[in-house]
């Protein structure tokens, strides 16, 4: 069972193969939506401070009746925050608003504020400064693990060339229709873990008449699908989900996807992310 299953990061620290996403879910809803997916047996929860839902995940958490040191929770510095003084700072908040001793892994949300997401401008200086916020913060015992997010070569490089402590992790977008091989390629032949956000194309998989084929092929839904595609290449996916059902089935994942069918759903483009284009990550600019 997936939800057993965990893989280990550079530093030794084991980290749940499926996490739960809470992108857009409003700070009061998310306390009930954490305890529903610990009760059904996730052990992995992912948050931001960008997401304004922290401290309903730690309520979450506090509330489930599990032990602390038995759930996995990540959450980002935001990605507007690029000194170390505000990312220390930024932290000690999370700490706060979390309610908890410790954080299992801290993560820079992008390598550019939300803004300026498609600009050239890299932020090399203030990611380093950034960053080594988190070693300090890692070395103090705040967080358990540290890593990146959105960070493509170039960025990783940057903090390569200066760091201390190795990122454990890069978490980007990847999904069927969008499978960026290179970068996850890249990524993880530097032996950092790859974490998949948005496993389901934010819900634009359905749109794909060949995708809802091959999940009707093996007798799974088309979230199932999606997520076991990334656990194929290696990656820890996130699906986001504030309904218990869904929460349940996408950790059903006994299946395995032929290697044909993989290569089929790699070759999959052009995924119209419709409403959602209106956030950088999907394309769009912000104003």
């Amino acid at each position: 069972m997936i939800l057993n299953e965990n893989y280990t990061l550079a530093n030794g620290v084991e980290i749940p193969k499926l996490g739960l996403g809470t992108w857009l879910i409003d700070n009061d809803d998310v306390v009930e939506t954490v305890k529903s997916a610990i009760e059904i047996g996730y052990r992995h929860i992912d948050t931001a401070q960008a997401y304004q839902n922290e401290s309903g995940v730690g309520k979450g958490i506090r509330e489930s009746g599990v032990k602390r040191e038995d759930i996995f929770v990540t959450s980002k510095i935001a990605a507007e925050l690029k000194s170390y003084d505000e990312a220390a700072a930024s932290i000690d908040e999370t700490l706060e608003k979390m309610e908890l001793d410790y954080i299992d892994m801290m993560i820079i949300h992008s390598p550019k504020p939300w803004k300026e997401f498609h600009g050239d401008d890299h932020y090399l200086e203030g990611n380093q400064e950034v960053w080594r916020a988190l070693e300090d913060a890692y070395e103090a015992g705040k967080v358990k693990a540290i890593g990146l997010s959105n960070f493509e070569e170039e960025d990783i490089d940057n903090i390569l060339e200066s760091c201390s402590v190795k990122p454990m992790v890069n978490q980007i977008l990847a999904h069927i229709g969008n499978t960026p091989e290179e970068l996850i390629n890249y990524t993880q032949d530097k032996g950092i873990l790859v974490e998949a956000y948005s496993p389901i194309g934010h819900g634009k998989l359905f749109n794909k008449d060949q995708v809802v084929e091959i999940a009707e092929k093996y007798d799974v839904s088309v979230p199932q699908l999606g997520i076991r595609y990334d656990l194929q290449l290696g990656l820890l996916p996130l699906p986001k989900s504030g309904n218990p059902d869904h929460i349940k089935s996408n950790a059903e994942l006994d299946f395995t996807i032929s290697e044909e069918d993989m290569e089929v759903l790699k070759g999959i483009e052009n995924i119209d992310y419709e409403d959602a284009s209106m956030f950088p990550v999907y394309g769009g600019e912000l104003d």
